[in-house]
């Protein structure tokens, strides 16, 4: 059973990665790789601010060009990025069979409320999709940043399980453009997308910061926590 203390369905922001504990002075070694970053934390009003406004372009896009899904955190599970959202995210865990192959189980899809009890009718969602992180600036980024990007679980908001509904009716959109269905999710989709922005150095165009700052408003006391990609 694979658990992933980073991820969790009812989670508002983002997780904290944790920080390497350093060695003593005396035997560190002087390639040592350097602590992780830390966690900013902000609230929601706030860190909306902080998300720069551009133009977004979509030339030269394809989705092939994030490659997903890889074998996930533990290489030696034989379960892909999907599989393991699924297993982390799962309110009642499924059996694993041969092949990472899931039987039964149950997830809650938080964009509509609906309770699943087959994974097959699941979508991983990328919070922020693949072609809005292009338009945004993953255009720029190496072959190798965008598959990180597309396989994140490093970060509890960057993945979801939703119903493939869901999903499909948000594509690539953005929250200019889509929200999630059901109400209570409004403020925990925008301190995610934010959170998401933020850790990828992604920008907004107009539209979207102008709808992020409207919902924020609409959501005070949110904090948003986010740790910046490597």
């Amino acid at each position: 059973m694979i658990k992933n203390l980073l991820r969790g369905a009812a989670a508002l922001c983002l997780a904290l990665t944790p920080l390497a504990v350093p060695a003593p002075a005396s035997a560190a070694p002087a390639s040592a790789a350097p602590a992780a970053a830390a966690a900013e934390v902000l609230p929601l009003v706030v860190a909306v601010e902080q998300i720069p406004v551009a133009d977004e372009s979509r030339a030269g896009y394809t989705r092939t060009k994030f490659k997903h899904w890889n074998t996930g955190l533990d290489p030696a599970d034989g379960c892909n990025t999907r599989a393991e959202v699924l297993l982390a995210e799962a309110v009642e865990p499924p059996v694993v069979g041969a092949g990472c192959k899931l039987t039964g189980g149950s997830w809650t899809s938080y964009y509509d409320g609906q309770q699943v009890n087959d994974a097959a009718k699941l979508d991983i969602d990328h919070m922020t999709p693949l072609a809005e992180a292009w338009d945004s600036g993953a255009s720029q980024w190496t072959a190798q940043r965008r598959e990180a990007y597309a396989n994140d679980q490093d970060a509890a908001a960057s993945l979801a399980a939703v119903t493939a509904r869901s999903n499909r009716q948000k594509a690539d959109q953005d929250p200019a453009q889509w929200m999630p269905p059901h109400p209570d999710a409004t403020c925990r989709y925008i301190t995610e997308w934010t959170a998401t922005k933020l850790r990828w150095d992604l920008s907004a165009d107009q539209a979207e910061a102008d709808a992020l700052k409207s919902y924020a408003h609409a959501c005070p006391g949110q904090v948003v926590e986010y740790t910046r990609a490597p």
